[in-house]
């Protein structure tokens, strides 16, 4: 368990804060702090009215809602993104709508789910030649044949 600081934003008075929705939830359900309308193929970065203090050694990520992408073929861009530890601004939520109607986005509606996860750092360890693998060189879809 870890302790998220959030800071309600003005435009984002009132509006439920990010809350699982059930025991068994992996991620916190995040509200919209606009209504935006996305056209077909478009994308938006859409206001959530809060920002984050986040521990270090953590990250938010943010994640699309099945639903969205079930029925209107509305999902997160970039996913999932990162909420880095030292970012203190808005958290905004990046929508594509890849269905073929116009998606009208409400205020207070759910368009996105945080899931805090920890962050393990890495050093590189430049070399001239790397140890050989079943796999090797082979790329993109290469395991599935």
């Amino acid at each position: 368990m870890i302790e998220l600081q959030l800071k309600r934003l003005p435009h984002g008075a009132g509006l439920p804060a990010p809350v699982y929705a059930t025991a068994g939830a992996a991620g916190m359900d995040v509200v919209a702090a606009e209504a935006v309308v996305i056209p077909p193929g478009a994308r938006r970065a859409v206001a959530t009215g809060f920002a984050l203090a986040i521990p270090d050694g953590w990250e938010v990520q943010v994640r699309p809602r099945s639903g969205l992408a079930l029925r209107y073929g509305v999902t997160c861009l970039n996913t999932p993104g990162t909420i880095d530890s030292d970012y203190r601004g808005e958290v905004k939520v990046i929508l594509v709508n890849h269905g073929a109607e116009p998606f009208a986005v409400q205020c207070g509606e759910r368009i996105a789910q945080l899931v805090p996860a920890p962050v393990r750092r890495a050093t590189l360890d430049e070399v001239d030649a790397l140890d050989e693998t079943a796999r090797g060189l082979n790329g993109f879809g290469s395991t599935g044949r």
